[in-house]
């Protein structure tokens, strides 16, 4: 890759300001049609409280969108390794591992 042109699609270019991801359609759709579910289910867990449903049907609630972020976050670092990752790696950027790893830790909280 040419560093001296803009490449829309590059996502980890050393000589960018703004690093950006480049997913392709299908997973970005992926990923926000999971995140939009997500985000009823937190608005329904909102809702649960108001209506002062059941603590342990809350809670179950809750660890049901926990596990759906998991989710996404997974997905989200299976594509990052894959594309970002390996090729900051590929250009001589081997600071992406740690970075990784620190990512990793606080994925693993």
């Amino acid at each position: 890759m040419d560093p001296t042109t803009s490449d829309e699609s590059s996502c980890c270019s050393p000589g960018e300001t703004e690093r950006k991801s480049h997913h392709s359609d299908k997973v970005k759709n992926s990923l926000i049609s999971r995140l939009n579910r997500i985000e009823g289910q937190v608005r329904g867990i909102k809702g649960m409280i108001e209506k002062d449903v059941y603590c342990d049907d809350v809670l179950n609630q809750i660890a049901s969108v926990q596990s759906a972020l998991n989710g996404v976050g997974k997905l989200l670092l299976e594509h990052h390794m894959r594309s970002c990752v390996i090729e900051r790696i590929q250009e001589g950027d081997t600071d992406v591992l740690n970075e990784l790893l620190t990512t990793m830790n606080k994925l693993m909280k």
